[in-house]
């Protein structure tokens, strides 16, 4: 019996770092409302949705740094808690990016995924995989990617979720409630954030980011072309979205910041959604505002999961020890005259 749920990626366009989080939030509530009457079962937002991507710049003024973070209940702050009454007023589920500060002076790049049937928060996940570097090229042209300065890496590991009154299609116990799984940018470039979720029976991944259009320094220093560059960072976000959704036999759910943040600096669009045979099922066409939607029967994960990658079937897990034991590489010694040095 399929199992039918409708999912939507929210893309955003360039958010300045002069705009409010009120005025952020009241694009963001335009295309909830837009996915409800489109009927959506549930929403993606970018990483780090409410703001302009702050880990750009070098911020030394430590008020001014802390004010980029959302600190106490993101779901309740003055400035973003319309979002999550909108998604209950609207029986919504959203998952969306933001900086989070503890109470105990941590900083992660973090989402959630709230449940607007429920009213509550059903999963979080923090950034694992921090990209680019601590301090600022010395390049004073180069575009800074931060994220090692003002983030620490995620400490709540990739946990697969069940989502509770989502039933898609078949009665409640009988395979009803989806399982679900987050991911935050760069993560999406590591297949080890995947077979995680893989290994957990994960039908849907999500992933919010923001990935710049030109940024030589912090990707590939021998390219120095524009528009290159930024076919080849589209190019390879789409490349793992596709790839990693075939191999743990997952639907996959991505949403871009995109366009010219502060007017300067160009993210990359691309949101989609590939179902589990790797097929691009609706992407973006602009760098704007812009929603799209597919309809997701989670019967169809079964045949990857029960043939190509029936895990318990065809899994050596004897051999993967280095993926966990090393993190750097060690390259094999040369071989001598004789054999093996």
């Amino acid at each position: 019996m399929p199992r039918i749920i409708r999912l939507a990626a929210a893309q955003l366009g360039a958010i300045h770092n002069t705009d409010s989080r009120s005025h952020v939030v009241g694009r963001m509530l335009a295309l909830l409302e837009s996915a409800a009457s489109q009927k959506v079962q549930v929403v993606l937002f970018p990483e780090l949705a409410f703001t302009t991507f702050f880990p750009r710049y070098i911020i030394h003024d430590e008020q001014e740094l802390e004010a980029w973070y959302e600190h106490g209940d993101v779901t309740t702050n003055a400035e973003t808690r319309p979002l999550f009454d909108k998604a209950k007023e609207l029986k919504i589920d959203i998952s969306v990016g933001y900086a989070e500060a503890t109470e105990d002076g941590r900083h992660f790049n973090s989402c959630i995924y709230f449940s607007g049937r429920e009213g509550r928060v059903l999963s979080k996940y923090r950034k694992v995989h921090l990209p680019g570097t601590a301090e600022p090229y010395d390049d004073p042209d180069a575009v800074n990617h931060l994220e090692k300065r003002y983030f620490t890496p995620g400490d709540l590991g990739f946990q697969a979720f069940r989502v509770p009154g989502l039933e898609a299609g078949v009665p409640s116990g009988e395979r009803g409630e989806p399982i679900f799984g987050m991911m935050i940018c760069n993560d999406r470039r590591w297949a080890e954030s995947w077979r995680v979720l893989g290994l957990q029976g994960v039908e849907v991944v999500f992933c919010g980011f923001n990935t710049p259009a030109f940024a030589p320094h912090t990707r590939n220093s021998l390219d120095k072309d524009p528009e290159q560059s930024e076919r080849m960072a589209l190019f390879h976000h789409k490349l793992v979205m596709q790839a990693h959704s075939y191999t743990n036999a997952t639907y996959s759910v991505s949403a871009a910041r995109s366009g010219y943040d502060d007017g300067k600096y160009k993210l990359i669009g691309g949101s989609c959604i590939v179902d589990p045979e790797g097929v691009v099922l609706a992407e973006t066409q602009t760098l704007e505002d812009e929603l799209i939607v597919a309809d997701c029967d989670l019967e169809l994960c079964r045949q990857g999961k029960g043939k190509t990658f029936a895990f318990e079937k065809h899994r050596r897990t004897e051999h993967y020890g280095r993926i966990v034991a090393q993190t750097g590489v060690i390259e094999p010694p040369r071989i001598g005259a004789h054999g093996q040095a």
